[in-house]
């Protein structure tokens, strides 16, 4: 069936035409149009002598302020001026979609558009498909709605009342907020069929956009209704306490004062404690600052005030217990035995804090732990190593977010008590930087004197850390501040002989391992041989951790062959000790193999014990110059030019010539060139590779020696004796040239090493030299010229 239908007659085809920005008009539509354009404006002069007809187009692009034919679709409307008034110069209109057209070509383009216009065919079929299109836009327009998709009154009344198709399309596409593109190309399709399929499209897209919003929307909701439900329910969770009689300030309220009151806080800080928790209590639920001031009172309540481990001091069982958990260091325990004796006469920790100094690996946080055991008390560790914040030692200020305490409050509350033993760990590598320094934050906590009111940032109230026994430990004390060590016992860790190492690995490493590994000694037993071999083969330390890591090779090696092999036991000898952990590392004899020229063993003292060095010398045709390498530092430097300085000032002795230093330079050298070197007691070493390498005399290869020269020839005392001589007898050293003062201090080495070892003691250089060279220079004649002064005396008149 055709059916046409009613369009309203148009007087004229040729038209004035306006172009619209970013607006599509269709049959139908009532559009609002604000026109400030000139030729638009000519365009709507022009339209009332046309019974107020114009035809209106959508331009291209919005961008085109005075677009060209071409910038303008050819499909437009035709639209009659229904209301028109004029404001500012400006022209607004309501007209009224009557037709589409189709523009066949412009016949005026100044001062304003007129085209000539035809009519778009409006002829349809209507079949089962158009019928079938039709309902199912009627059911998406439903659907529309139900998901919050928006139509004007007139829009709705347009929509529902067409019985066009046509209409229908038009009024759908004018109502709803498409895109100008996608209804310019609406506007455009001829074939009514195309139009509602399209239109069908851009609504179902529509659908899709609203029914995702709308389920962002319900996902939202859900969430504040949650959390608007939660405290709905505390505020009658909390009405009918309050109905009931249970709790007239609330559970939580209730919980901290019964906390405050339960803390043997002194007065003053449990009435400000009480401050604190009315000011929470006044506090809305959801004011931020009430979980600041929730977490201050939890610190405040947590601390164990007047909380304090039973005071049982036994020296006896204490002696028992460092005994059983540490072999050697017998002049530590003892120590550690007379600080624990005082203790127990005074009732008060009075008395300098303990600083425990030593290379790594010799047992110094052990140890602490073992005086935890031996006491009852807790242990508590803080590695200080790296710090460079204050805060990290008093705390952070509580107006910062996330300020909690410094680390020593801290530590005292994972204690629990007011009287643990408290380990600063590595407190020589503290940094300081613009954050503060940390080592001046523990002055106070440090000081027996004051730390019974030690002040927390965070907490701003005293805490007494009087009853904490303080433990330091350190590798080097030269970088400890003058004011934090003057606080300190220094206690110093030596390193370990090798008797000791083996006893250590034998009584405390090796079952260890073993446990950890799950094995039994009937499953793997490693000789004393093999142990011995491990200790002088494979490690080279003053501490024993890397004799630990290569036993629990051994173990892990012997566990691996159990399983593998379906072995029921493995005995680790010297030669399954080579098999397990390949060729040694280090060769039992580090000393020279034979007497050299020009080369000194000397002996050094490092961080993780004691060194033997090699001092070299080698003179070469120059003009007098010292040459010096293998990193060393100012003072070692200092030794080697004040060395030179003593070889030419007795030159005669060695039975060198006149002015010798004149026509060579002297390269000295020690080797490791990598390693950093400093200090003065390689002097004596230098003066004889010095003396060696000019007199052509070689050094015993078994003699070691230390200590600083002056220009005098004067031998002086230097530091680290007995690691150096350990150091010494561990490279295979028969003898040892030490300094005159430093006889005192053999009383440290122990017995076995000093029964082994030959030990001169010298004052002067010339008693060096005796010593160290297998034959002594040939003193050089003196002439009667060489007795002239080398500077004349003025004749006085």
């Amino acid at each position: 069936m055709n059916e046409t239908p009613n369009q309203p007659p148009v007087a004229q085809r040729e038209l004035p035409l306006i172009a619209l920005k970013d607006t599509v008009m269709f049959p139908g539509a009532l559009l609002s149009v604000n026109v400030t354009r000139p030729k638009s404006k000519a365009a709507l002069d022009a339209a009332s002598s046309h019974d107020g007809l114009a035809v209106f187009v959508c331009q291209k692009s919005p961008k085109v302020e005075d677009p060209a034919s071409e910038d303008l679709y050819t499909v437009g409307t035709i639209g009659k001026i229904r209301r028109f008034w004029r404001v500012d110069g400006d022209y607004n209109l309501t007209i009224e979609g009557m037709t589409r057209v189709h523009i066949d070509e412009f016949t005026q383009l100044d001062p304003s558009f007129v085209a000539r216009v035809a009519d778009v065919a409006g002829s349809f079929e209507r079949t089962e498909e158009v019928e079938a299109l039709i309902r199912n836009i009627n059911n998406q327009l439903k659907r529309f709605g139900e998901v919050g998709g928006a139509l004007s009154l007139e829009a709705s009344i347009s929509i529902f009342s067409a019985d066009d198709p046509n209409r229908l399309v038009d009024a759908i596409a004018s109502g709803i907020d498409f895109k100008a593109p996608e209804k310019q190309e609406i506007l455009q399709i001829p074939d009514v069929k195309d139009r509602l399929e399209k239109i069908s499209e851009l609504l179902a897209r529509e659908i899709r956009v609203l029914e995702i919003g709308q389920q962002i929307a319900s996902q939202t909701q859900q969430k504040i209704s949650k959390v608007a439900k939660e405290s709905i329910l505390k505020e009658q969770l909390h009405s009918i306490e309050k109905e009931l009689g249970m709790d007239d300030e609330g559970h939580e309220i209730a919980e901290f004062r019964r906390k405050i009151k339960a803390a043997a806080m002194p007065d003053d800080i449990k009435e400000k404690s009480l401050r604190e928790l009315s000011r929470l209590a006044k506090m809305s639920t959801y004011n931020p600052e009430s979980s600041y001031v929730r977490t201050y009172l939890e610190w405040l309540t947590d601390l164990p005030w007047g909380v304090k481990s039973p005071n049982n001091v036994d020296v006896v069982n204490a002696r028992a217990t460092l005994e059983r958990d540490h072999y050697g260091l017998e002049k530590i325990k003892e120590r550690i035995l007379e600080y624990l004796a005082v203790h127990k006469l005074s009732g008060k920790i009075r008395g300098p804090i303990l600083c425990f100094f030593g290379p790594p690996g010799v047992g110094k946080t052990s140890i602490g732990k073992s005086i935890a055991d031996a006491l009852g008390r807790k242990f508590v560790r803080v590695s200080l190593g790296g710090i460079r914040d204050e805060a990290e030692i008093r705390g952070h200020r509580r107006t910062y977010v996330g300020a909690l305490p410094g680390r020593i409050i801290q530590g005292i509350k994972t204690a629990g008590t007011s009287n643990p033993i408290f380990m600063l760990d590595e407190i020589d590598k503290i940094g300081i930087d613009f954050r503060g320094d940390p080592s001046s934050a523990l002055l106070e906590a440090l000081d027996p004197e004051q730390n019974n009111s030690f002040s927390d940032h965070y907490l701003e109230v005293a805490y007494d850390l009087s009853d904490v026994m303080f433990i330091t430990t350190a590798n080097v004390l030269g970088t400890i501040p003058p004011a934090l060590r003057d606080r300190l016992e220094i206690i110093e860790f030596p390193g370990y002989t090798m008797e000791e190492k083996f006893q250590i690995a034998k009584s405390f490493l090796v079952p260890k391992q073993r446990e950890q590994h799950g094995m039994t000694k009937e499953q793997v037993d490693i000789t004393d041989k093999a142990m011995m071999k491990v200790i002088a083969d494979y490690t080279r330390e003053a501490g024993v951790r890397n004799s630990e890591r290569e036993i629990a090779a051994l173990v892990r090696k012997a566990a691996k062959e159990i399983v593998e092999a379906k072995k029921t036991s493995v005995n680790v000898t010297p030669d399954v000790v080579r098999k397990y952990l390949g060729p040694e590392k280090f060769t039992p004899y580090l000393a020279e193999k034979e007497h050299l020229l020009g080369a000194s063993t000397g002996l050094a003292w490092t961080e993780a014990g004691g060194e033997i060095l090699t001092v070299e010398a080698t003179p070469m045709p120059g003009r007098g110059q010292l040459i010096l390498t293998g990193q060393l530092g100012d003072v070692m430097k200092e030794s080697a030019q004040a060395a030179m300085s003593y070889v030419r000032s007795h030159a005669e002795n060695f039975g060198l010539p006149d002015r010798f230093y004149a026509k060579i330079d002297l390269h000295i050298h020690v080797p490791a060139g990598a390693i950093p070197k400093d200090g003065p007691s390689a002097g004596t070493a230098m003066v004889c590779a010095i003396v060696s390498a000019l007199t052509k005399a070689p050094v015993y290869k078994d003699v070691g020696m230390t200590g600083e020269v002056t220009l005098r020839g004067r031998v002086l005392e230097i530091g680290g004796v007995k690691e150096k001589i350990l150091a010494a007898h561990r490279a295979g050293l028969k003898t040892v040239i030490l300094p005159k003062d430093n006889k005192k201090d053999m009383e440290e080495v122990p017995k076995n090493v000093r029964d082994t070892m030959k030990f001169v003691y010298v004052d002067r250089m010339d008693g060096v030299l005796k010593i160290a060279l297998v034959h002594q220079p040939r003193r050089r004649q003196v002439t009667k010229s060489s007795l002239q002064p080398a500077f004349p005396q003025q004749a006085q008149a």
